[in-house]
């Protein structure tokens, strides 16, 4: 890419206006480590005692952090083990390893303590306001072609301090119009957020289905139970509390997946048996583009993330291949039980799924428990009518989501036409 003719014109370009680097701008850079898996106890910990750990997937183009998704490290490997790389409000975390977009760029907000692995950066710079203007600029699509080509490495891309310190920066640059992009893209997902909400109201409403009590008092939030009933069981007094609440239906008859469904374990995808390929491999809720002959592909299934954070997480999916960390579920008879049914009352079964999670620093679901859940079974129209019904709700969403993300592109090439002089 470096000597892409189109690549070295816009370098050209924006160098004439530039008046600063990157480098000008970084009081402190600094990048993390990923502590082994295999010890887990020793570094990892839960959302509620732990410190988030972030990762490329939580950067987003938009300048803000993606939460939802979010592994967390106990307090002592916070403090000593990576220490260097503590993450705090107004830093500038930069992708700088990895396949696709490069130097994705978000800012962390306000009151946030976290601390972050070695495929991104921490810039710390004179002021939040430094760090926004900052990273406005540098999810330009624009300047990330600058940032890619000065990336090195052929599988996997990556970009060194100096590489990155190097970017030319133009300074002055009014971002106005992608701050009010901003404001009318989140009211769009919020509204599809809203859309999507009717989903559980609906299949509430059709399959007559009952919810665990949702009483909050101080009362209701004590309960005591016999020591037998929790050995060798999860001993948090949350889990114990709400292992029995289900969500079933109160006229039709709930049928534990394991009776309609094949539920399996994914493939073990060892890197000796990988090949560049066009479909996507289904691996702890993330697809990338490999794949080997040997291992068999097929759609109209759902998969349950394993681990980790993604732990019950519910994907619907067309030939995937899958690794290990997913469970695989598909109808036993499409006849009798469509699988696409399955899954949207899966979905509504999220909490319930969550519960299941075996384990501390990284939590897992296994499909020996899956196969326990419960699934409301009504005649075969009735789920076909479910499901369109579900599917133009989603669809709507998805168009609302099409609309934000456009909305937002929209305001950054004005910028970049702006940068590069075009008429507009």
């Amino acid at each position: 890419m470096y000597y892409r003719p189109e690549i070295a014109n816009l370098e050209k370009k924006i160098r004439v206006v530039s008046t600063k680097k990157l480098r000008d701008y970084v009081v402190r850079i600094s990048s993390g480590a990923t502590p082994s898996v295999k010890e887990e106890d020793k570094y990892y910990s839960n959302k509620e005692k732990g410190i988030p750990f972030l990762r490329v997937q939580n950067l987003q183009p938009n300048g803000k952090l993606a939460l939802e998704d979010v592994k967390f490290i106990n307090e002592y490997t916070h403090e000593n083990y990576l220490k260097r790389s503590q993450v705090s409000e107004g830093d500038l975390l930069i992708k700088i390893t990895g396949v696709g977009r490069m130097a994705i760029t978000s800012i962390a907000p306000d009151g946030f303590v976290g601390n972050t692995n070695q495929h991104m950066v921490i810039i710390k710079t004179k002021n939040k306001k430094t760090s926004e203007y900052l990273a406005n600029y540098l999810n330009l699509d624009i300047v990330e072609k600058l940032a890619s080509r000065r990336s090195t490495g052929g599988t996997r891309p990556a970009l060194d301090y100096p590489a990155l310190k190097s970017i030319p920066i133009i300074e002055g640059i009014d971002f106005t119009v992608i701050q009010e992009a901003e404001k009318l893209k989140e009211l769009k997902e919020q509204e599809a957020k809203t859309l999507l909400a009717t989903i559980d109201d609906y299949l509430i409403k059709e399959l007559s289905l009952k919810l665990p009590d949702s009483n909050n008092t101080l009362e209701s939030r004590m309960f005591t139970t016999q020591f037998s009933d929790i050995t060798g069981s999860r001993f948090d007094p949350f889990y114990q509390k709400t292992k029995n609440d289900k969500i079933e239906s109160r006229i039709y008859k709930n049928i534990a997946l394991r009776a309609i469904a094949k539920i399996e374990k994914g493939n073990s995808i060892t890197k000796e048996k990988i090949i560049p390929g066009s479909y996507p491999v289904i691996a702890g809720g993330q697809t990338s583009p490999y794949s080997h002959d040997e291992y068999n592909f097929e759609g109209n299934c759902i998969t349950v993330s394993a681990s980790g954070a993604y732990a019950g997480y519910v994907w619907y999916h067309t030939t995937p291949i899958f690794a290990s960390d997913c469970s695989v579920i598909r109808s036993i008879n499409e006849k009798n039980v469509l699988t696409v049914y399955i899954y949207d009352l899966l979905r509504l079964k999220q909490s319930e799924i969550y519960l299941m999670q075996q384990g501390a620093g990284q939590p897992h679901v296994y499909p020996n428990d899956l196969e326990k859940i419960k699934i409301p079974i009504v005649p075969l129209e009735k789920q076909q009518e479910i499901v369109n019904h579900v599917r133009v709700i989603r669809h709507k969403a998805i168009q609302l989501q099409h609309e934000a993300n456009e909305i937002l592109a929209q305001a950054k090439r004005q910028i970049e036409k702006e940068i590069l002089g075009e008429t507009l």
